[in-house]
């Protein structure tokens, strides 16, 4: 049912009041400000799609994925200074080359890239990734830039279009508005979810990843063999893998990494420690192994979050 024109004005200053305060909050793990709306809280919206993921694709109960992901994720969401106990993280039955994180506490890795890691050290390469998306407010510093990019242009366009009425094609120009503006602020609060992250982004979460895999005991420098695994992996295919789309160009990622990874052991190069973690054999996951029983020792849903 279309919104009538005259609550326009009304539904934007209750966006307003609802995207709460505007400003920078500065982060100090990266080191910068970021311009967040409304405290870049999103973990409502993150539930809700991953509410929405969890009830359209089937949620792997094989442990040989289930349970190096079990291992894994609890010591990285350790070393980022997190709880294991207000995270949740399941392996998604989905061939394609995919891993994501949803704000409060969410992270799916897809069977498909959890076929091309050879070791432990390189599933904490990806889920180091995708916590620290969470962890810098990525989602709620692309939303907030997004939605308030579109609040601006719908404005315009409503403004523009104030007194339009009579002639078919200004009542279409209405509608328009109309659908656009309903459409940003009830999807507003997803815009960052949907939206791909920017290369900043992804090299921010990129060098965290790494931090927070080598702060829980992994091998730092098998991010940069994980990815090249991801460049063999993708090539000949006429899209890349999801995963790697929206990301930087390989060369560009794996040289980021090398300082990184340089940075952290010096110039040694050898790890600090080495990896408490037992690990899975060698080689990828076989992707025949059947499923057996629910998947075990994966973290409860946040408890407290809004």
């Amino acid at each position: 049912m279309r919104r009538p024109r005259r609550h326009f004005k009304a539904l934007l200053a209750a966006s307003a009041l609802s995207l709460g305060a505007t400003g920078c909050t500065y982060n100090e793990e990266l080191g910068r400000n970021q311009f967040l709306l409304g405290g870049g809280d999103m973990s409502q919206a993150g539930q809700a799609a991953w509410n929405d993921i969890k009830a359209e694709q089937k949620v792997s109960t094989d442990p040989r994925y289930t349970e190096r992901l079990n291992r894994v994720a609890p010591r990285i969401i350790r070393a980022a200074g997190g709880n294991p106990a207000e995270w949740e993280y399941l392996v998604f039955e989905d061939p394609t080359l995919n891993a994501f994180a949803l704000p409060g506490g969410k992270v799916g890795i897809h069977t498909g890239i959890m076929d091309i890691m050879q070791n432990d050290a390189q599933l904490a390469a990806v889920v180091g990734h995708e916590i620290a998306h969470v962890n810098y407010n990525h989602s709620a510093e692309r939303s907030s830039q997004g939605l308030l990019a579109q609040l601006g242009l719908i404005g315009a366009q409503i403004g523009l279009g104030s007194r339009c009425s009579g002639t078919a094609a200004q009542q279409q120009a209405c509608q328009q508005n109309s659908g656009q503006l309903a459409q940003a602020l009830g999807v507003g609060a997803m815009y960052g979810l949907i939206l791909p992250y920017s290369r900043k982004h992804e090299l921010e979460a990129d060098a965290g990843g790494v931090r927070y895999m080598a702060a829980a005991g992994y091998d730092a420098h098998e991010a940069l063999r994980f990815w090249q695994n991801m460049a063999s992996a993708s090539e000949g295919q006429e899209r890349p893998p999801e995963f790697a789309s929206t990301h930087p160009a390989t060369e560009t990622r794996i040289a980021a990494l090398q300082e990184e990874v340089a940075q952290i052991y010096g110039e040694g190069g050898a790890p600090a420690r080495s990896s408490a973690a037992p690990q899975a054999p060698a080689g990828p996951v076989p992707t025949n192994a059947q499923p057996s029983g629910r998947v075990q020792g994966t973290s409860a849903l946040p408890q407290g979050r809004d």
